[in-house]
């Protein structure tokens, strides 16, 4: 049964009726307005609860005091923008590292990312956490020196988290005696630093005729701030002599390492990996493990790289965290246990190789688990030491940026 249209108000006369929106385009303003003046309801001799309609049904009465939020105050719609990656091309990186201000490592970030803003990480953990969280953009983290061996820590917390290796960067490291103003070499009864820092400076330190305690501290910069902060007038620090002019220290000895090739390799990590190129020197870092017996797997990987004439520049065993002991049984002496390890290996080659996807597809077939790291420019850089020179321009690292 068909029902009648209902009744048109009597109040609003058919001339001046509201016509539909799509009949009058409304702005933004107008639209706010609008919404304003339906939902509220003026008062009238102090009555809220007036039988009065909202202005909207009659356009002559007199307008109303809506106290309407300003356009411009509103909540701005997320765009494209907002979700890219940041900062953008032409801005300026935030780039983590573990130290604080004077650290070599805040060295090996100004050299990696010229320019950027150094965030100092108290914890190499923090650092990794900082890229993963947007706080920064790149870590720059020190995998091995030339004589201290690898940082195990950091192999360990690459496999741990979820970013990538964009580049690398190599830093000489350049070791000064620093101390309070007016304090002499021959009053001193100690001197921190570093374990690293300590040992890279023992016979340099005992030839000067320094018959001191050595106590270990928690990075290099660290122990100049501490002897600068606590006023320590029989206490020296070996770092940098960047260090020395940001805590006020003066520099007792320049170059007091034992190894004039001392040299500290970094990583640059992102949380998305680079495009490999072939244009010029790439490198690529893998880890993998092996769930079977004997060495003949371990061969066996090494081989899909020797086939193809790829070089590797270093291979390195971790145990494996997860699995760290494996059951072998042996009939004449019972249940062996044995060590489950991770592999890491960098060779020189870029993904972007057919030689490189070959031999990882071989190597696939023997491993229980494979992992690539990145694959990232590698830092043709000289090693060569300069002082009173600024850090060099980027070694071809990340390219994104």
């Amino acid at each position: 049964m068909e029902t009648s249209p209902a009744p048109r108000p009597a109040h609003i006369p058919r001339s001046t009726a509201v016509r539909p929106p799509c009949a009058t385009p409304f702005s933004r303003a107008h639209w706010h307005t609008t919404c304003a003046a339906i939902r509220r309801v003026p008062r009238v001799n102090g009555d809220s609860n007036s039988s009065i309609k909202p202005a909207l049904a009659d356009h002559a009465a007199p307008p109303l005091d809506l106290d309407l939020l300003p356009v411009s105050n509103l909540p701005r719609p997320l765009t494209i923008t907002d979700l890219s990656p940041a900062p953008m091309h032409g801005s300026q990186l935030r780039v983590a590292y573990q130290g604080v201000p004077g650290a070599y490592s805040e060295a090996a970030a100004a050299k990696a990312y010229p320019s950027c803003d150094a965030i100092p990480c108290d914890q190499f953990e923090v650092a990794f956490q900082a890229v993963e969280l947007w706080i920064a953009d790149r870590a720059v983290l020190p995998v091995e020196n030339s004589l201290g061996g690898s940082i195990h820590r950091n192999y360990d917390l690459l496999l741990r988290h979820r970013l990538h290796i964009v580049g690398e960067v190599q830093l000489p490291v350049h070791h000064c005696l620093l101390a309070l103003p007016g304090v002499r070499s021959d009053l001193l009864t100690r001197v921190i630093s570093h374990p690293q820092a300590l040992a890279q400076c023992e016979l340099t330190l005992n030839a000067m005729g320094l018959n001191v305690a050595r106590e270990a501290f928690d990075d290099t910069a660290a122990a100049a701030e501490h002897v600068a902060a606590a006023g320590l007038r029989d206490t020296a620090a070996i770092a940098s002599s960047r260090a020395a002019e940001l805590y006020g220290l003066q520099v007792l000895a320049d170059g007091i390492q034992d190894d004039a090739g001392n040299v500290t390799r970094f990583v640059m990590l992102a949380r998305e990996p680079i495009i490999p190129r072939t244009d010029r020197p790439f490198k690529t870092s893998i880890v993998f493990a092996h769930d079977r017996e004997g060495t003949s797997v371990l061969f066996k990987v090494l081989s899909a790289f020797a086939f193809r004439d790829i070089s590797l520049t270093k291979i390195e065993s971790r145990p494996h965290r997860h699995r760290p002991i494996r059951l072998v049984d042996d009939a004449n002496v019972g249940t062996a246990k044995h060590f489950e390890y991770m592999f890491y290996i960098d060779f020189q080659a870029s993904m972007a190789e057919v030689r490189a996807q070959n031999a990882l597809s071989e190597i696939q077939e023997f491993t229980s688990f494979l992992r690539v790291l990145g694959s990232y420019p590698m830092d043709m850089t000289p090693w060569e030491y300069s002082s009173s020179s600024s850090p060099s321009p980027a070694p071809g690292g990340d390219t994104s940026r």
